[in-house]
C-alpha cells in the first residue's frame, strides 16, 4: 500500500473510532438500582435468587449496572415490596405475585393458584403460551413490569400441630397461608393468616396460629418449623409450581438502554432455572434429616383434596363473574393446563410412576 493511501485509511479509521466511542459509552452508563426482597437472608435459595440476579447483571455489564439487594424489612416489610417498586421507593423487588391478591386476585394467577400448573408447565405457559404477555398487560396497571425470576417447585402442604384426616379437622384451624389459597381454604373452614416468612416461627411457637406452610424441606428446616409442629403434610396443592418474580418500576425499566434491558431480562431467566435446580438438589437431604428428627410425614386425604378442589372451582366462578382481568387469565391458564396434563400423562407421569415403583421395590 502506498504511504499516501495508508494515511488516508488510518485517518478514516480514527474518525470512525472517534464517532463510535461516545455511542458505546452512552449505551453503557453507570446505573445503580436498589432491589428489596420479600424474603429473609437466611433463606439462601429464595432470597439468594435476587443476589444471583445482581451478580449476573454486574458481570455482564462490567459492573456498570449494579443492583443492591436488601432483605425483607431493611427498606420496607416483605409484603410491601411491590408497593415500594410501584411508587419508586426502589427500582426493583423480588417477590411472589400472589402476595398482592388484596389489590386484585388476578395477581395470584401469574405466580400459582390451587390445582394449577407445575413448574415446567408454569414456565412453558409464561414463556411460550402467552402468559408473560397477559401478566405484563395486567401489571402495567400498577406501574410495574414482571420478569419470572425463580420457582420453588411443588411445595409441601405445611406443618400442623394435629393430624388432619377429614375436612372437619380443618374447622377453625388458624393457618398461615399466602395468596388466594387462603380464600380456598376458608371455604372448607380454615382461618387463613398472611404472614411474611420471618414471622411464621414465632407465631407458630406462641400458638397464635395452628399450622403454617412455607416452601419445602430445605427452607422449612432452616426456619425450624419442625421444632414447634410435628406433622408435615403434602402436597401443597395450592403451589404446584410457583413463580417468583423480579418486578421493576415500569418507567425505570423503559429508561434503561436496550442492552441493559436485555441483560436484566436474561439474568432473570437464568435465575428462573437456577432456583428450582438448587431446591431439587437441597430438598431430599433436608427431608431425610427432618424425618430422622421425628417429623411425621402425612399425605392429605382424598376427602380433603376433593373438598378443596370443589372449593377452588367455586371460587374461580365467583371471582370471574365480577373481575374481567381474572377471568381472562384464569381461563387461559386452565386451557393450557388441560392440554399439558393430556400430554403429561402420556410420557412424564408414566415414566415417573414406574421409577417410583421401582425404587420402592428396590
Amino acid at each position: 500500500m502506498k504511504r499516501r493511501d495508508f494515511l488516508k485509511v488510518t485517518a478514516a479509521g480514527a474518525a470512525a473510532t472517534a464517532v463510535a466511542s461516545p455511542a458505546i459509552a452512552q449505551s453503557s452508563p453507570e446505573v445503580k438500582w436498589r432491589l428489596t426482597s420479600s424474603f429473609p437472608k437466611s433463606l439462601d435459595t429464595i432470597y439468594g435468587g435476587a443476589e444471583q440476579l445482581s451478580k449476573y447483571v454486574a458481570e455482564m455489564t462490567d459492573n456498570k449496572f449494579q443492583i443492591q439487594v436488601f432483605a425483607a424489612g431493611e427498606v420496607v416489610p416483605g409484603l410491601q415490596a411491590l408497593d415500594a417498586t410501584s411508587n419508586g421507593t426502589v427500582e426493583m423487588c423480588h417477590t411472589v405475585s400472589y402476595y398482592y391478591v388484596g389489590k386484585d386476585p388476578t395477581f395470584a394467577i401469574f405466580a400459582s393458584v390451587p390445582f394449577g400448573l407445575n413448574t415446567r408447565m408454569q414456565n412453558s405457559w409464561l414463556d411460550q403460551g402467552g402468559g408473560n404477555e397477559l401478566a405484563n398487560e395486567f401489571y402495567k396497571k400498577f406501574g410495574v413490569m414482571g420478569l419470572p425470576c425463580g420457582n420453588t417447585g411443588t411445595q409441601m402442604g405445611g406443618w400442623f400441630r394435629k393430624e388432619i384426616k377429614t375436612v372437619a379437622d380443618l374447622q377453625g384451624l388458624k393457618m398461615r397461608i399466602g395468596g388466594i389459597a387462603g380464600q380456598v381454604l376458608a371455604k372448607v373452614g380454615v382461618v387463613p393468616q398472611q404472614l411474611a416468612g420471618g414471622d411464621i416461627y414465632p407465631s407458630l411457637e406462641k400458638g397464635t396460629i395452628d399450622a403454617a406452610e412455607w416452601v419445602g424441606p430445605y427452607d422449612d428446616e432452616k426456619l425450624g418449623f419442625n421444632k414447634v409442629a410435628k406433622f408435615y403434610y403434602y402436597p401443597g396443592f395450592w403451589e404446584g409450581g410457583p413463580t417468583v418474580h423480579a418486578f421493576t418500576n415500569l418507567e425505570k425499566f423503559n429508561a434503561l438502554p436496550k442492552n441493559y434491558q436485555a441483560i436484566l431480562t436474561n439474568a432473570a431467566a437464568h435465575v428462573n432455572g437456577w432456583m428450582p435446580a438448587r431446591y431439587d438438589m437441597q430438598n431430599p437431604g433436608a427431608l431425610k434429616r427432618l424425618v430422622a428428627s421425628g417429623t411425621q410425614l402425612r399425605p392429605f386425604t382424598n376427602e380433603v383434596l376433593d373438598a378443596c378442589l370443589k372449593a377452588t372451582n367455586e371460587l374461580w366462578a365467583e371471582i370471574s363473574a365480577k373481575n374481567a382481568d381474572f377471568k381472562k387469565a384464569i381461563d387461559a391458564m386452565q386451557a393450557y393446563r388441560s392440554d399439558q396434563y393430556l400430554w403429561w400423562q402420556v410420557a412424564e407421569y408414566t415414566n415417573d410412576s414406574f421409577m417410583i415403583r421401582s425404587r420402592t421395590r428396590g
